[in-house]
C-alpha cells in the first residue's frame, strides 16, 4: 500500500495532530474568539457570493459527500478487497472507516458546537467535526491507497482524491451547515486514519516473523 512506511506514519501524524490543534484552539476560551472570528468572515463571505447555480453545485457537492454514497463506495471497496484476497488492505480501510465513525459522535457531544446560523440544508447533530468532511476525506484518500498500485498514476488519483475532500468540505461551509473549522478539521482527521492505518500495519507486518509477511495477502 505505501512505498515507505515509515513516512506514512508521520504524515498521518502531522495530519492528526493538525486536527487535534484546530479541535484545541476551537475548544481553548482563550483562543476560540480568534477561530471563531475566521470563521465569522468566512460565513459572511459566504453569504455575499451565495447565487443559484453555486447553491445547487455545492448541494450537488454535499450530497456526494454523504453517507448515501460513501457507504455503497465503501461495501463495494472492500468486497472487491476481500474477492482479491488482500486482507491486509481490507483492514486497512475497514479500520480507516470504523475509527472515524466512531470518533464523530463522540467528538460533536464533547464539543457541542452549534451550527451555523441560516443553513441552506437541513442539518441534524453539533458542528464540530463535519461529520462529510471526515467520511470524504476517509473514503477518498482510503480508496485511492487501497485500490491504486504505488507510481505516477497513484499520486495523481491522490491528488484528485485530496481536491475532491476539500472541495466538498468547502461546499458544506458555502451551504452554510459548518464553521470553516469544522471542515479544516473533520478533513485533516480523515485523511490521518486513512493513511495511518496502512502505515500502522504495515508497520505491524514488517516487526512480524517472516513466514507472516509472505502470506500476509498482499501480492
Amino acid at each position: 500500500m505505501l512505498v515507505d512506511t515509515r513516512r506514512g506514519l508521520v504524515v498521518s501524524a502531522v495530519l492528526l495532530g493538525g486536527a487535534v490543534t484546530v479541535g484545541t484552539l476551537v475548544v481553548l476560551p482563550a483562543t476560540h474568539p480568534a477561530v471563531q472570528a475566521v470563521d465569522d468572515a468566512v460565513w459572511r463571505w459566504a453569504g455575499d457570493v451565495r447565487n443559484g447555480p453555486t447553491t445547487a453545485i455545492a448541494v450537488g457537492l454535499s450530497w456526494l459527500g454523504s453517507a448515501w454514497v460513501n457507504w455503497p463506495l465503501r461495501v463495494l471497496a472492500l468486497a472487491l478487497l476481500a474477492w482479491r484476497r488482500h486482507w491486509l488492505r481490507l483492514a486497512a480501510f475497514a479500520l480507516a472507516v470504523l475509527t472515524s465513525e466512531l470518533l464523530i459522535g463522540p467528538v460533536k457531544d464533547a464539543v457541542d458546537r452549534p451550527r451555523p446560523p441560516g443553513s441552506l440544508i437541513a442539518t441534524s447533530a453539533a458542528a464540530f467535526p463535519s461529520g462529510h468532511a471526515v467520511a470524504a476525506a476517509v473514503t477518498a484518500v482510503g480508496l485511492v491507497l487501497v485500490l491504486a498500485p504505488p507510481g505516477p498514476a497513484r499520486w495523481r488519483w491522490e491528488v484528485r482524491a485530496v481536491a475532491f475532500a476539500t472541495v466538498m468540505a468547502l461546499s458544506r461551509v458555502y451551504l452554510r451547515a459548518h464553521w470553516l473549522s469544522d471542515t479544516v478539521a473533520g478533513g485533516l482527521l480523515g485523511a490521518g486514519l486513512a493513511l495511518g492505518w496502512p502505515a500502522v500495519l504495515m508497520a505491524v507486518r514488517a516487526r512480524a516473523p517472516g513466514p507472516g509477511r509472505a502470506t500476509a495477502g498482499e501480492p
